[in-house]
């Protein structure tokens, strides 16, 4: 089976059908992605298959869980683009802004939304304790995504704050998060957020997968994000 047909395939399984269109996007992608790899580190991953299932489709499965269809999404670390970029080829009305704090990756995110003719995209390459503080940016997005980014107590307090009441947090991790969110439900709380709720997620041969879904039920206290470099020192 081809990574494309996989793809197609599995996001169609979940509720997440995938045009022609959308399907010759994630190809360009891919190709994309290849080519700038080789002088920017951006992933790990080259292969097609592996970009297709750990990337495109890891990335995918967070539409399962963001609720009603978001108008907005803040993807915070986004790296090489994921998983914001996946999502917005997958709804392309998504209000979408990527945060990257590398000036290489963040030309990369630039070029690929460019290539891809993403609308109504904006790449901020920029740290997100400071973003955090943007009347345009604080509390505005119906969701913020984040993933190998950091632990739940640091990425609870980049992420809370940029977070509308109502809306969400998705963190897509590995297999084995009980701890790391046991350590962090004191910073959900002081940063608004309620309990956690821990999706399992299965992907084609891949070791199991979950997803951690924070929902935003109080606001976030004034003083958060701390300053740039506090919270990865002295997480809450």
């Amino acid at each position: 089976m081809s990574p494309q047909t996989l793809l197609a395939k599995t996001a169609a399984a979940w509720g997440l059908p995938l045009t022609e269109t959308q399907l010759k996007q994630f190809a360009a992608y891919t190709s994309t992605l290849q080519i700038w790899n080789v002088r920017v580190n951006l992933t790990a991953i080259i292969d097609a298959e592996g970009i297709f299932v750990r990337h495109f489709l890891d990335s995918l499965r967070c539409a399962c869980a963001w609720g009603d269809t978001p108008a907005s999404l803040i993807d915070i670390g986004s790296g090489a683009g994921f998983p914001g970029i996946p999502l917005k080829i997958l709804r392309p009305t998504l209000r979408l802004t990527l945060v990257e704090s590398v000036g290489k990756k963040a030309a990369f995110l630039r070029h690929i939304v460019e290539q891809l003719a993403l609308d109504d995209v904006t790449v901020l390459d920029s740290r997100v304790e400071l973003i955090g503080h943007q009347p345009q940016h604080r509390e505005q997005y119906d969701v913020a995504t984040a993933r190998a980014v950091a632990g739940m107590r640091v990425l609870a307090e980049y992420s809370l704050p940029l977070v509308r009441l109502g809306g969400r947090l998705l963190a897509p991790k590995g297999a084995d998060v009980a701890a790391e969110l046991a350590a962090a439900q004191r910073a959900i709380k002081i940063l608004g957020g309620e309990m956690p709720a821990v999706e399992p997620v299965t992907l084609p041969g891949v070791d199991p997968r979950t997803l951690v879904v924070i929902g935003k039920t109080r606001p976030t206290p004034p003083e958060y994000p701390r300053a740039v470099g506090i919270p990865t020192r002295r997480p809450l």
